[in-house]
């Protein structure tokens, strides 16, 4: 089993189920009609993807197949998206416990993943039912066991021809399917899984009829307003999702029976690591209630990376779309950043990070991150460079993902404290034009500066550095030289504060050792009373820290 196969298919599939996301999307009716699981499954793939292409290129099968399933796990969508994952855990399991010499053959990684993987996601959902995706997965792995000891390729055929023939028979195993004439629209997207894999073995695809949708879009659930009680108990207004972290694992039956008890299509998985206190969990669950389902998760660890999404709108946005008026689509924040903590510490405040650091070399490529913007898919953008690329590659970058169906407005500023403080007055609620306004306001009314180690000696508007000296920037100008980090970060806070200011905020780079900023609050608390401090870990690579002062 070649690791190159495995990085071959998961972005065959991610291109396969672009292709045929807009059929899975029109089939979508169960368990809620919100025309979303196409999109929610081509989501996880490419965040498995993504993952895989993190990796060393020498990284063998099991180290493949582990980044697929940690990547899908921590970004998946949808309780479509969430099986999916769990999908790629049974595989990545199965790679490490079927190793021979330190080899993953072939047979033994699909027939034992395939098993795992059913397992691991008929678990997760709390009311499986038959006629789902659920259903063909178990069929699949089945269907494997019994061609065990076929070619691969041939295998490979028996998985795929044998689930688009349990396809067709959802339609007679669950009457929501049979009442709209449609297939499980779950099940359709695991096909192309099948049929990618296929291809890539022998570089043949299998030729499918295209699965007619039964174009809903909600129906009746549109007659009464967002806000409003459900009307009926199978009936669920909201999608909740979040990473719930710190819970042990005993506790995830209790959190499950509240959820069971606040709405239904509850899915809950563990990461695909072994199961240990503290483990991540993925939680899904559709409700009226979107508020105690997070709280829920509150009362027994960390929450994060929460998304709820309103049924009606989506419903309302996919009649429009059909009728054939522009959809519309949510808002985005797009920013640039460094570091690990850093890009989460965004993506929990909403936006959706572009690494500026993951080749290495801390730099950005344009063309990549004028595609993010395009793969964002949301009609207003707003872009915030942080310093990355220069301006005037930033109006390119901008003028590039434009298009008549897309604003692109970028934010300016230079510095990830900025940015962090446009996004602390962002309110998709306002009109594009007014949120990106307050943003960039509250960025322009941030003055910030870095401290950074000298390489070289300079003559600097502060004096002559040597290498090793610690130096205060304001902009591009050094205004500070210490031979200390704690002289130099305390000199660069008291002059940003030299023009007044009521809060200091720090963005801490990987190699800030934690006593200095335990020092530099006491040093503002001292000097400075009335201004706040906070202070985040940031990871930066460069720059010992940030500062911002508001």
């Amino acid at each position: 089993m070649d690791p190159g196969l495995l990085r071959d298919w998961i972005h065959g599939t991610v291109s396969s189920l672009d292709g045929v996301r807009g059929e899975i999307n029109d089939l979508n009716v169960f368990p809620i009609p919100d025309s979303d699981t196409g999109s929610n499954m081509l989501h996880t793939m490419m965040a498995a993807a993504d993952a895989v292409d993190q990796l060393d290129p020498d990284a063998d099968t099991a180290r493949v197949a582990r980044a697929m399933a940690d990547g899908a796990v921590s970004k998946a969508r949808g309780n479509s998206g969430i099986i999916l994952s769990q999908v790629l855990v049974g595989l990545a399991d199965a790679a490490e416990v079927n190793q021979l010499d330190g080899r993953v053959y072939f047979n033994r990684l699909w027939v034992a993943g395939l098993r795992l993987g059913s397992l691991a996601a008929t678990r997760a959902v709390s009311e499986p039912r038959e006629g789902t995706v659920l259903t063909l997965l178990r069929r699949a792995g089945e269907n494997a066991a019994q061609h065990a000891d076929a070619t691969p390729a041939d295998l490979a055929r028996a998985i795929a021809d044998g689930c688009a023939d349990d396809l067709d028979l959802t339609q007679g195993q669950l009457d929501v399917l049979a009442q709209a004439g449609v297939v499980d629209a779950g099940g359709r997207g695991l096909l192309v899984l099948f049929d990618e894999l296929v291809r890539v073995l022998t570089g043949v695809s299998a030729r499918r009829r295209r699965y007619q949708g039964a174009l809903a879009g909600g129906g009746d659930r549109l007659g009464h307003e967002i806000g409003e009680p459900c009307e009926s108990d199978d009936e669920m207004d909201f999608e909740v999702m979040y990473l719930l972290e710190g819970a042990l694992a005993e506790q995830i039956s209790t959190l499950r029976t509240k959820l069971d008890g606040l709405g239904d299509a509850v899915v809950i998985v563990g990461d695909s690591a072994d199961v240990v206190a503290g483990e991540k969990f993925s939680i899904h669950v559709h409700t009226c209630e979107p508020g105690l389902a997070v709280e829920a998760g509150l009362a027994l660890g960390t929450v994060s990376d929460i998304r709820i999404s309103c049924f009606l709108l989506d419903a309302h946005r996919g009649q429009e779309e059909r009728a054939g008026h522009p959809p519309r689509r949510k808002r985005a924040v797009v920013a640039v950043v460094t570091g690990d903590e850093a890009a989460e510490l965004f993506e929990q405040e909403g936006a959706v990070v572009v690494r500026a650091d993951t080749g290495g070399a801390g730099e950005l490529d344009a063309d990549a991150l004028a595609k993010a913007i395009i793969e964002v898919d949301s009609a207003h953008v707003i872009l915030m460079g942080n310093g990355a690329l220069p301006a005037q590659d930033l109006v390119a970058v901008a003028a590039a993902a434009r298009s008549r169906e897309r604003s692109v407005v970028i934010l300016p500023g230079g510095s990830m404290v900025q940015s962090l403080s446009a996004m602390a007055v962002h309110d998709p609620s306002e009109l594009p034009d007014d949120d990106a306004y307050a943003m960039a306001e509250a960025a322009a009314a941030t003055r910030f500066g870095a401290v950074v180690t000298a390489t070289e000696r300079a003559l600097t508007f502060a004096g002559t550095c040597e290498p090793g000296d610690q130096l205060g920037l304001i902009g591009d100008g050094v205004l500070v030289i210490d031979p200390e980090i704690l002289g130099a970060a305390a000199g660069l806070i008291d002059l940003l504060l030299s023009t007044g200011g009521e809060m200091v905020s720090v963005l801490a780079g990987r190699n800030l050792e934690p006593r200095i900023l335990e020092q530099l609050e006491e040093h503002v608390n001292s000097n400075h009373p009335g201004v706040e401090f906070v202070s985040f870990p940031g990871g930066q690579v460069g720059e010992l820290l940030q500062v911002g002062v508001e």
